[in-house]
């Protein structure tokens, strides 16, 4: 034993010395091994982001560099060479298997790819890491003037329109008014950092959870008095302190808050405290029509205009203008001249993918007003900044004026020159992390806000039918109308006005003609245009919206409850969220006992189940679903009884966080007033069994009311 531990200890010596030998010969080659299995453990996973394409690019380059420095050494043995060459193989074997794997690497290959001067800087790092010393220009390295694109990309330059109501206002006011806080400093001093590469220890802070802590910034304490809420509303308390930090002065936010929380509220409040017009919103299709009737709630004195397809009928004289984001490139001309004052991107993560024209509109647009005003106001709303990587919060900082991609900003670079750290420094990374927190980032979940919540609320989201299918849902609702109003008309001229004031309607022959529509539409089944068929297919034309909001709504809070009334809308559901990539289960009404308990099970128990599929009637009782607080209503019951049960599968004992119920409501059709039906008829059992004061409402049926509101509007009623 005495001697065999000194030879053991003398062998692993040798084995220590070869290795350091042969790395003296290429120091870089260790470094660039490791660094390759970072950007390969990444591309596994899926998150081979913008620092890691990077990363890939310097590897690149630097692998055809030594190789070629390698083979031109006449000092190394052909053996030492060869050994090189082979290690240098192995790494370029590494970047040609996970360029296979994303073949978009494979253009960063190119020789000339690695000259950015984020790339450059990373290179130099590396190299002074392995001990290499560098001439003077290349330990210097400073960042290209920043070069202003337009902001229509050739591409879409043919598809540009010009509203004539645009039109009308830019000839009324040509003239902008000036943004006098503007300067162009001469020069940005040097910073200590400056020389850093800070992009990937930015995001390194946020993936590590440096320091810990909500990534909230410090918010102003909630006032004494509601100066915002129009009558009739009010603020929630984590709302006012939010706009307490717009009224200090903060312009450009990250608001993360989960859904439910009031993010479009308290956005379009910010606008207002910011007098932040005109406003532009880009929005996802499914709630351009809520966005718009939130401005008229909350800021009443202000108008909105939905912009639809090529915006013929905006109103241009708007202070706020919604759009959604498939459309934002047909008017990406006239939005960059109007003098938008703001901008408000909803579901910011749909920008993450800075390839995407979508993201670029977005960028070119908020680049735009930034180069117009000192400081705009810019919101990003999303529940889910981050989807697969820390680096998905890079086309959303770049939205905000916080960092440009390669570099932060100079309001960011200032926060972290101040900390006297740099990444070379453990504490650097909690220190940079509260940095980026403090330019604008706000989350809060509801569990952190419970009190300021009702323990169960319902939100309607109304969604426009704008299709085909749409218009002619609108155009046979017009046509029952119709056939109710000729059928009155009948009536009355049989029976003699008995003394109606002009413009005046019979409320019993009203009655009495949505009763015989409606007793025709029960014996009639779905063989004929009527009531029934006519929500029925509302309901197949909201499916696709009401399930795409759902895959908003589940990436932002988790597990979520989807209920429909017609099994042709739970398959259309459940197919756009297969292809979404969620698993869900279904219950429905077909299933034996034993198949509802597994699917409910698995949804309460199994972290991989996102959403539960379910029908309005079948599993409107005896369900048990609270691991989910967020439910969607993609139909309306025709009882308020129904849509309760079904909300309440959720908010039950076991809950422990206040409830939403999302309800999917075309707008400008008859679903709007069944919904106003399904509330009224909330009131019945307020008053019978809580005991509650409210007013009394119509004792007849949600389709006898339907109905006779067709009826009344066919009239002119």
């Amino acid at each position: 034993m005495p001697t065999t531990a000194p030879a053991a200890h003398t062998a692993q010596r040798r084995r220590k010395t070869s290795s350091a030998r042969r790395d003296d010969e290429a120091p870089v080659i260790p470094i660039l091994a490791r660094k390759v299995r970072e950007v390969e453990a990444k591309a596994q996973r899926g998150k081979l982001g913008p620092t890691n394409r990077v990363k890939f690019q310097v590897i690149a380059f630097l692998v055809r560099e030594e190789r070629a420095r390698v083979k031109a050494d006449a000092e190394l043995t052909d053996a030492v060479r060869a050994e090189l060459l082979k290690r240098l193989d192995g790494v370029a074997t590494i970047l040609a298997k996970t360029a296979a794997r994303d073949t978009s690497l494979i253009q960063l290959l190119e020789v000339d790819q690695a000259t950015s001067p984020v790339a450059r800087r990373m290179r130099r790092d590396w190299l002074l890491e392995s001990g290499a010393e560098l001439a003077p220009d290349e330990l210097i390295i400073t960042d290209a003037a920043p070069v202003t694109g337009p902001v229509v990309p050739a591409a879409a330059s043919a598809r540009q329109v010009l509203p004539p109501q645009v039109e009308a206002r830019q000839l009324s006011n040509p003239f902008l008014a000036p943004d006098l806080t503007v300067h162009t400093p001469a020069q940005s001093p040097r910073r200590r950092l400056d020389g850093w590469e800070l992009m990937g220890p930015l995001y390194k802070a946020f993936e590590t959870g440096a320091g810990g802590g909500a990534a909230t910034m410090e918010l102003p304490p909630v006032p004494e008095f509601d100066r915002l809420s129009p009558k009739g509303l009010e603020v929630m308390p984590h709302q006012s302190r939010f706009l307490e930090a717009v009224r200090a002065g903060h312009r450009s936010f990250l608001l993360a808050d989960e859904p439910g929380l009031g993010k479009t509220a308290e956005s379009v409040l910010a606008a207002s405290v910011a007098g932040a017009y005109p406003l532009l919103v880009v929005v996802p299709n499914v709630v351009k029509m809520n966005w718009a009737r939130e401005v008229e709630r909350w800021t009443p004195q202000r108008r909105a205009t939905v912009i639809q397809g090529d915006g013929e009928d905006i109103d241009a004289f708007a202070d706020v203008f919604i759009v959604n984001y498939e459309v934002l490139d047909r008017h990406l001309s006239w939005l960059s001249s109007i003098g938008l004052a703001g901008m408000v991107v909803d579901e910011a993560h749909f920008i993450k993918n800075l390839t995407s024209q979508r993201s670029r509109n977005v960028l070119a647009l908020a680049g735009r007003i930034r180069e117009r005003l000192r400081d705009p106001l810019l919101l990003a709303l999303t529940g889910t900044p981050l989807i697969n990587d820390v680096e998905d919060f890079d086309a959303i900082w770049r939205f905000l004026g916080w960092t440009n991609g390669e570099k932060p900003g100079s309001e960011l670079m200032e926060k972290l020159d101040a900390t006297g750290l740099t990444p070379a420094d453990k504490a650097f990374y909690p220190e940079a992390r509260s940095a980026v927190i403090s330019m604008g980032i706000v989350r809060r979940r509801k569990t952190d806000v419970a009190a300021d919540l009702p323990d169960k609320l319902i939100a309607d989201l109304p969604v426009e039918l704008d299709d085909e299918y749409g218009r002619s849902i609108r155009q046979a609702e017009r046509e029952l109308g119709e056939r109710l109003a000729a059928r009155y008309r009948r009536i009355l001229d049989a029976r003699g006005d008995r003394g109606l004031a002009p413009g005046d309607i019979d409320e019993d022959i009203v009655r009495l003609v949505a009763q015989h529509e409606l007793d025709e539409s029960k014996a009639a089944g779905s063989g004929s245009e009527n009531v029934f068929t006519m929500v029925r297919r509302i309901g197949q034309a909201k499916a696709h919206l009401a399930a795409d909001y759902a895959v908003q709504l589940q990436r932002s809070v988790g597990k979520v409850v989807f209920f429909a009334k017609h099994i042709d809308v739970m398959d259309a559901a459940e197919a756009h969220f297969a292809a979404s990539g969620l698993k869900t289960v279904s219950l429905r009404g077909d299933q034996s006992a034993t198949v509802r308990q597994d699917a409910i099970d698995a949804f309460n128990s199994d972290p991989e189940i996102a959403v539960a599929v379910c029908s309005l009637t079948a599993a409107g009782v005896g369900v048990n679903m609270q691991a989910a607080s967020n439910v969607v209503l993609a139909e309306l019951s025709w009882t308020a009884a129904e849509q309760t049960q079904a909300i309440d599968r959720v908010h039950r004992i076991g809950q422990d966080e206040p409830v939403t119920a999302w309800r999917i409501i075309a707008a400008h059709t008859i679903d709007t007033k069944i919904a106003e039906l399904i509330d009224s008829k909330q009131g019945l059992s307020l008053r019978a069994l809580d005991g509650h004061t409210v007013e009394e409402g119509s004792s007849d049926s949600v389709q006898l009311s339907a109905l006779m509101h067709l009826t009344r509007t066919a009239l002119g009623g």
